[in-house]
């Protein structure tokens, strides 16, 4: 335990932030990046441009897990993240007929306290983090740390319950995506019927008068 430490702190010595690697220099750049495209998905009045910038993000997070050797996660963001949930998104769209266009319904008068939630899970997220990762260091000239053998095992092991919940949540909103847009056409068909009724009774109406 005491070796662990002293070896912790030897790493942590050699790797000073006064003296950055140009791994962690692109590490910042493209989280700086990702940061910008997340504000502006949040913050555009334009549902296509927010699927758009999510889709920025998203591949932000991918060259971010390329950058900590986890290729298997990197792809898994891009296959399922990038070209699922984002495809995904815009079937919700399409089914539920939202405006595509700029549209000032997209805001929402909440948004200092959307804000402070969105700070306040940000400062705990980085505190857990950090408190959990202080003086653990990623070795990227040794073996591999993100391989499928190392990330499924432990994805199996360990994360089974929240990855299959995961799974039923997508499920969910697929779902849920149908069932609001069948049920809007269904109102719609209910409201033209009435005004057809409504054209035809007054038709008869007048040709009964008419002859009258």
């Amino acid at each position: 335990m005491i070796l662990t430490a002293v070896q912790a702190a030897r790493t942590a010595e050699e790797h000073g932030f006064l003296s950055p690697t140009g791994v962690e220099i692109a590490f910042l750049l493209v989280g700086l990046v990702t940061l910008g495209a997340a504000v502006v998905t949040v913050t555009t009045r334009h549902l296509v441009h927010a699927a758009l910038w999510l889709v920025v993000a998203l591949g932000g997070l991918a060259v971010e897990y390329l950058l900590l050797t986890a290729e298997f996660i990197a792809w898994v963001q891009v296959l399922i993240y990038v070209g699922s949930v984002v495809v995904l998104l815009l079937f919700g769209l399409m089914l539920t007929k939202a405006p595509i266009g700029r549209s000032p319904d997209t805001d929402s008068a909440n948004r200092p306290i959307a804000l402070a939630v969105a700070l306040a899970a940000a400062a705990a997220l980085v505190w857990v983090v950090v408190d959990a990762f202080r003086t653990t260091w990623i070795d990227l000239d040794g073996a591999v740390q993100g391989s499928t053998e190392v990330t499924g095992s432990i994805l199996f092991r360990h994360w089974v319950l929240p990855f299959e919940a995961l799974s039923v949540l997508l499920l969910a909103a697929l779902v849920g995506a149908i069932v609001l847009s069948r049920k809007k056409d269904t109102d719609e068909k209910d409201t033209d019927e009435k005004d057809t009724g409504k054209k035809d009774t007054g038709k008869t109406a007048t040709k009964a008068g008419g002859v009258r």
